[in-house]
């Protein structure tokens, strides 16, 4: 893996999550984040983690599943790319997603413990890609995008989130 994804390896609305990592190296970066995240996170109360900052915004435990359920998807998407595997893959609908997740069912402390293992499944997954699959490209939601623009995605979508959540959440 060589550097930051090219202009032409992702949709221009992923640029958002990309251009959030810095450096060239987003498996450091994935590192960096998990335990900056995981303080944050064990700092919100179980009370706290019900909260929304406007009526008809997620709640913080809602954001947190989105957060991991997405990284699961890119990661998804990552693997199946860099395997060289066929076809292209559907959209991911978060609204619907979020509304069958029943994440605020789920205790604050499990949201984060699930979080931080997805991510550490994340790393490893990045971490043991063959060189020559970092440049694979397949077609996601009618986009191509390659296997490096999404491992940097993930990064910069959690980022994204981290902060939405010290911003609107937490303030």
């Amino acid at each position: 893996m060589q550097g930051r994804p090219q202009k032409n390896e992702a949709a221009a609305y992923f640029w958002t999550y990309i251009d959030k990592v810095e450096g060239d190296d987003p498996i450091a970066a994935l590192d960096r984040q998990l335990p900056e995240a995981v303080a944050l996170f064990t700092r919100i109360s179980q009370a706290r983690s019900e909260y929304r900052y406007a009526p008809g915004k997620w709640s913080i435990r809602q954001a947190l599943n989105h957060v991991t359920d997405t990284e699961r998807m890119f990661a998804f998407r990552a693997l199946w790319f860099g395997r060289g595997l066929p076809g292209a893959l559907e959209s991911f609908d978060q609204d619907i997603s979020e509304a069958n997740a029943g994440a605020d069912r789920v205790r604050w402390v499990a949201h984060v413990e699930e979080f931080r293992q997805v991510r550490l499944a994340t790393i490893s997954l990045f971490r043991n890609m063959p060189e020559e699959a970092w440049e694979r490209t397949g077609i996601a939601s009618g986009d191509e995008v390659s296997v490096r623009a999404l491992a940097f995605i993930c990064a910069g979508h959690t980022a994204h989130h981290l902060a939405i959540l010290r911003e609107r959440y937490l303030a």
